[in-house]
């Protein structure tokens, strides 16, 4: 196929001319007709003036970034020169983007129109050509007239939304994915807060590994991503080193490039992996960058190496929670939970951790529910548990304290609200969170020398009912009802001087109700009946 990135050149080369002349734009010109400190697109600054500043505050200024293809003004300092002076380039900018506007030849939405307010003369007007459920307000002739002048306040700053590709200095930050085929393709972009991993195979010759790009670090590192006020470089975090025969070693300077080198009929320091780690706040704006490499070798036999590519993003002063599953839950890893905080449903999202986990008892040696309190261990998928420990009862215990302590060894400090139907939900998809059904169970009066007869809880058992979910060929589980049913036990007056011991136990079972049913299981009966001619009415 086609290359998505010439393609969208060329559409780009055939686009009218710019409504934004983003040379003239400066959103850090403040003052009037003087010069604004380290202000590199401010026309009252002189040469002289250029000279003392320190940085760019505004690197880059675009207009829409919806357009499929715009100019972009690009400042930057020479430090070198002597004096330090300004540069200026004016680049084209193409927008990797399937969907993007190709013209901005509605004159309307160019400008802010003041509403036309209701008075008793053109109220009937107003209400024949809005007061319908739909109204189409297009102009009276679509054309490509590019002589409008520019908008006020055009400038887009790049705080990123989600989903839209993450801009750098020459195009997008790269991650390449097996586009049709399982060949590499590096025209897919990153999308911003959309987590990603991709493998794919790339064609490769030991006599020119040092000459393809996608084989070198370079090609992930030397270009630098547009952020609000300054450009933010992708730094090199780690660089593990993987031999022929699969092992991996860390390397310590993880600061220094590693080149591809030939030697012999190897070819050394081969990009294998790259993981994008982006830092940004929560106003879309992008702070830190940084990529960790694997390198290996290939040797003159090898025709293709398969490459891995990784993307995650983390926000300011939050640490990152682990999941248990892409979307669906992994067996043996922790059923992740949360709870509803008290202003729902505003913000409508789930507190969540990495301690977030539902937990059941741990049992301790000496098996004493008064010594196993604050033990806990996390559910995990797909594995039947049970645990207890032994509660005796001697003369002197209080009702209440007990029955509470018992509580506490049972459920936990904090026994969540919810659980996470999938591995990935995330805390802001309310509907991905399923909510934990209570039941209460009372059994029977057990003898006890407790001064008046009580209930405490002996017993936790939570049901967690799973289907698959997707495709037949790579079905996914997803958690679709959790049921935590406390059983308590009655106590009665004991003879003075006897004691007794009291179990207590927790339990998880998992059920998968997407299973067929069993041999010899009654199904439900067949009901022979016709339906209405519209039963299904509007649709066939």
């Amino acid at each position: 196929p086609t290359d998505a990135r010439n393609a969208a050149q060329a559409r780009a080369r055939s686009a009218p001319a710019p409504v934004t002349d983003v040379a003239r734009l400066c959103v850090c010109d403040l003052l009037v007709a003087q010069c604004d400190t380290n202000c590199c697109c401010d026309p009252d600054c002189s040469p002289e003036d250029f000279s003392l500043f320190t940085t760019c505050s505004v690197p880059v200024v675009t207009g829409d970034s919806h357009l499929c293809s715009q100019k972009a003004a690009v400042y930057s300092l020479d430090v070198e020169a002597n004096p330090p002076e300004r540069i200026f380039k004016l680049i084209d900018q193409v927008n990797p983007s399937i969907f993007c506007i190709h013209a901005t030849n509605y004159k309307q939405a160019l400008y802010l129109k003041s509403p036309e307010m209701p008075t008793p003369e053109n109220f009937d007007e107003l209400l024949s050509k809005f007061g319908s459920s739909g109204f189409s307000a297009e102009p009276e002739s679509w054309n490509m007239d590019t002589g409008v002048p520019n908008p006020p306040d055009a400038n887009e700053t790049y705080r990123y939304e989600y989903g839209v590709p993450i801009q750098t200095e020459d195009a997008f930050l790269r991650l390449p994915s097996p586009v049709v085929s399982s060949w590499c393709s590096d025209a897919n972009p990153a999308g911003f807060l959309v987590n990603q991993a991709t493998k794919c195979i790339r064609s490769v010759s030991v006599e020119k590994c040092d000459s393809i790009p996608a084989l070198n670090m370079l090609f992930y590192t030397n270009s630098s991503i547009l952020a609000f006020v300054f450009q933010v470089n992708v730094s090199v975090q780690s660089i593990v080193v993987q031999s022929l025969n699969g092992m991996r070693t860390l390397l310590k300077g993880d600061d220094v490039l590693k080149l591809p080198v030939i030697l012999d009929e190897l070819c050394l320091n081969v990009v294998l992996g790259v993981s994008y780690h982006i830092t940004y706040t929560d106003t879309g704006e992008i702070t830190e960058a940084a990529a960790a490499f694997v390198l290996g070798a290939i040797t003159k036999e090898e025709l293709s190496v398969q490459q891995s590519f990784q993307i995650s993003f983390t926000q300011v002063n939050t640490k990152p929670v682990p999941l248990s599953g892409n979307p669906g839950y992994v067996v043996g890893l922790p059923v992740r939970a949360g709870f509803r905080p008290k202003e729902y449903p505003f913000p409508v999202e789930f507190v969540t951790d990495k301690h977030s986990q539902l937990t059941i008892l741990h049992s301790t040696p000496s098996q004493d529910c008064l010594a196993a309190q604050g033990a806990r261990a996390p559910v995990l998928f797909g594995y039947n548990m049970i645990s207890g420990c032994k509660l005796r009862i001697t003369v002197g215990m209080q009702c209440q304290p007990v029955s509470q302590t018992l509580l506490d060894v049972l459920k936990g400090q904090s026994f969540p609200e919810y659980v996470a139907s999938f591995g990935n939900s995330q805390a802001q998809d309310v509907l991905d969170w399923v909510p934990i059904t209570h039941l209460h169970i009372s059994e029977q009066r057990i003898p006890t020398t407790l001064q008046s007869s009580c209930q405490i809880p002996v017993s936790l058992g939570i049901e967690v009912n799973w289907t698959k979910y997707g495709s037949l060929a790579n079905p996914q589980a997803r958690i679709v009802n959790v049921t935590a049913t406390l059983t308590t036990t009655t106590l009665r007056q004991l003879p003075s001087g006897r004691e007794r011991i009291i179990p207590v136990t927790s339990s998880v079972v998992f059920t998968d109700i997407s299973a067929p049913a069993e041999p010899g299981y009654k199904a439900w009966p067949t009901i022979n009946i016709k339906l209405p001619f519209d039963f299904f009415y509007p649709f066939v």
